[in-house]
């Protein structure tokens, strides 16, 4: 099983590097089941780069519902990241619904789909980026901690800068993650963003959304941090640096210059030794 663990790892470390040197920060005992959530979430949220045709995302997907539910043991026990994440459910009392109910907001993810509304935003926050925060909280800090809140904030705040960051990728897909509503009420048209324009109604789209993702981390602020909690939600300490990258001159929206990897390391020591920087 321990080798399960150690890939698990080692995925988390090449595809998510600021959750990977994040859970560095944990007790070594609870490593292995952050890894394990984590390398979840990777191969779940990477099933759209994996799968060529709609229908085998969907396939693909559905694989990870029937793992989750117990369906598919012996498959499962074959797969590194699956029998780790099943182990890891069963050490932590995982629930199986909102792993589930991840997979199904990635569902979204497959195809040329439009986000509706901020309101379907953040529902898809809450379920991705949110699940994962609450999960590796509870992993830390045990069955009566309550890091919802503290989650829910977290979740949308990075999801939006997420979505921010990855602007032309989703652009290149003709995938929009952008609300409509929002474009809409800026004059901003889809079209112009698929053709690679950057019009001064979607820089408005995006200057909001940018505040919108700082009034969620200023909630996340108010809120009491437990110092077991803290390796889960350090990862949140790179967003608002993330989002100061996106207001400079030289910010090309289709393109975006991220925070340097070596700034990155030094923003994660930085919150660890001092967890009210996390959100600040």
């Amino acid at each position: 099983m321990s080798s399960n663990f150690d890939h698990c790892a080692a995925l988390v470390r090449e595809a998510d590097k600021d959750r990977f040197l994040a859970s560095l920060y944990a007790p070594a005992l609870h490593r292995p089941a952050l890894h394990a959530l984590y390398a979840f979430a990777i191969e779940v949220a990477q099933v759209r780069d994996r799968a060529h045709e709609l229908i085998a995302g969907q396939i693909r997907l559905q694989w990870w519902r029937e793992v989750i539910g117990g369906e598919r043991d012996g498959e499962a026990a074959a797969h590194p990241v699956a029998a780790a994440l099943l182990e890891t459910m069963r050490r932590y009392a995982l629930d199986p619904a909102r792993l589930i109910a991840l997979v199904d907001a990635h569902a979204f993810d497959l195809g040329e789909q439009r986000m509706a509304t901020l309101a379907d935003l953040d529902l898809y926050a809450l379920h991705t980026e949110g699940t994962i925060f609450a999960l590796a909280a509870h992993c830390l800090a045990g069955r009566d901690s309550d890091p919802e809140h503290l989650a829910r904030h977290a979740g949308i705040a990075s999801c939006v800068t997420g979505v921010l960051s990855r602007l032309g990728l989703h652009a290149s897909r003709r995938q929009l993650f952008l609300p409509l509503d929002m474009l809409m009420r800026h004059g901003a048209n889809e079209d112009d963003i698929f053709a690679g324009k950057v019009t001064p109604e979607l820089r408005g789209v995006l200057a909001e959304l940018r505040l919108y993702a700082r009034r969620h981390l200023t909630a996340a602020q108010e809120l009491a941090l437990p110092d077991a909690m803290v390796p889960a939600f350090l990862p949140a300490a790179l967003l608002r640096p993330t989002l100061a990258a996106m207001e400079g001159e030289q910010y090309q929206p289709l393109a975006p210059q991220g925070v340097a990897p070596f700034r990155r390391q030094w923003l994660l020591w930085r919150a660890a030794r001092n967890p009210e920087r996390i959100f600040g």
